[in-house]
């Protein structure tokens, strides 16, 4: 469908469900949200579901191609698309649906940063879990698309253990919800864990709700240096057989840490960073466990901007040009294995910056040219290959992002196993196939 030909028509068509204020036509501004370089014909933003529900309605009698979106945070993953007819902002549904501090529960708006959410309950002495890149602007409602977590999934668990509701339109125009507003629901399909990680695929989502946690009095974070990952690693599996609990256990690469902390020494080595709560007592049993390694201890805001930068890899691996960032789930053991893998890739022309929660098997593993060498699209393309064919039958690997040149070239290499189940899905809850056409490989 021709941008020229049908952007005027269609935005007169969206004012008529969300008021003229609120649906963009200008072409400057339009091209600065655009989505894997495609520019949006017209953005719309609904401030209810019924308006969502309106959009994606008439989108499906006129087969549009609608991509959701957030705060612009997560927009780089998947196949270039051949249009946006439509590019739906959830920056309006900012409703509080419901907040009971006694009960450790809430339910927001998509269009809720993080950033809000961890601030309206840390006032009632609580914590939302969650931490992602760029909490100021993240969404719930994309973070929820993107499956996204941060050095909090260590000891807290993922979104998929949290979030307790969400409520979406299908691409058919269909409200919907799956689970509810308290920790305990009744048994059925489970289409929270369904639509978290589905990239907007399959339903716009509208809300969601919560699982909170009491927030801690105190924490303090622990950076033990080691010359070698094997010595790192050594020294999780250390913590994991003893008695601590920490809230987060990250791994970081040499490399990492200059492009986390540019002021980092030249010679940093690699680094296990524990996130402790607790009493006095506590802290200390975190200091013997750890010894000598210790090289450095933290707490109070500067606490808080470490981990930020940490949550903050992704992003900035991004920034680096023509960039390939992959996330990775492990088990715990095949963790030196993947780098030691990571490694070889990286000695054939790339730089190699990694991350993660290895207590539980997740790293981030970002490559980009080394100084002196231009890799071409089969180059990502062989690295992929290599990684996939080398992984264990356990494990899986997830692109976040990689360079314009190589995405087409790529596509084929992120087609997920049970392919045909998927598509059966998608027919179900999108059966014009509306909602992100193109990207991703239905």
């Amino acid at each position: 469908m021709s941008t020229v030909s049908t952007s005027l028509p269609l935005a007169r068509e969206l004012r008529e469900i969300c008021g003229a204020q609120h649906v963009v036509e200008d072409p400057a501004e339009l091209g600065r949200l655009q989505v894997l370089g495609v520019v949006p014909a017209v953005m719309v933003e609904p401030a209810t579901a019924q308006e969502v529900a309106a959009i994606l309605h008439f989108a499906g009698e006129r087969g549009l191609n609608i991509v959701p979106a957030g705060g612009f945070t997560q927009q780089q993953t998947g196949a270039v698309p051949p249009a946006i007819d439509v590019l739906l902002s959830t920056s309006r549904l900012t409703a509080i649906e419901h907040y009971d501090p006694g009960d450790l529960t809430v339910g927001v708006g998509a269009g809720w940063t993080v950033a809000q959410l961890a601030a309206k309950v840390a006032a009632d002495g609580l914590l939302f879990a969650c931490d992602p890149p760029l909490p100021e602007r993240a969404t719930i409602g994309g973070v929820l698309a993107a499956g996204i977590n941060g050095p909090l999934r260590h000891g807290y668990g993922g979104l998929r253990d949290y979030c307790i509701g969400v409520r979406f339109v299908t691409g058919d125009g269909r409200k919907g919800k799956g689970g509810g507003q308290v920790v305990k629901n009744v048994a059925g399909y489970d289409l929270m864990k369904l639509l978290i990680g589905s990239w907007g695929t399959l339903a716009v989502i509208t809300g969601a709700s919560f699982k909170l946690f009491p927030a801690p009095r105190q924490t303090r974070t622990f950076i033990a240096c080691f010359s070698t990952a094997a010595e790192a690693l050594e020294s999780r599996r250390r913590i994991l057989r003893s008695p601590l609990d920490p809230a987060c256990l990250e791994l970081i690469s040499p490399v990492a840490h200059k492009l986390l902390i540019p002021a980092s020494p030249a010679g940093a080595g690699w680094s296990i960073c524990v996130r402790a709560a607790g009493s006095d007592a506590v802290l200390a049993r975190y200091r013997v466990e750890l010894g000598s390694a210790i090289a450095h201890e933290m707490d109070g805001a500067n606490e808080s901007v470490f981990w930020q930068k940490v949550a903050n890899f992704a992003p900035l691996a991004s920034a680096q040009t023509n960039s390939l960032l992959i996330s990775f789930a492990v088990t715990p053991q095949d963790v030196q294995p993947l780098l030691a893998i990571l490694e070889e890739i990286a000695g054939k022309g790339f730089t190699l910056a990694t991350v993660g929660r290895v207590g539980i098997g997740i790293l981030l593993a970002a490559l980009w040219p080394a100084a002196g060498h231009q890799p071409i699209a089969s180059d990502f393309v062989t690295a992929l290959s290599t990684l996939r064919s080398r992984l264990s039958k356990d494990s899986s690997m997830r692109i976040l992002h990689c360079p314009a040149e190589a995405r087409n070239a790529i596509a084929p290499l992120q087609t997920p196993t049970h392919l045909d189940s998927m598509r059966a899905i998608k027919r179900t809850l999108d059966p014009k196939d509306i909602l992100n056409r193109g990207r991703f490989d239905f």
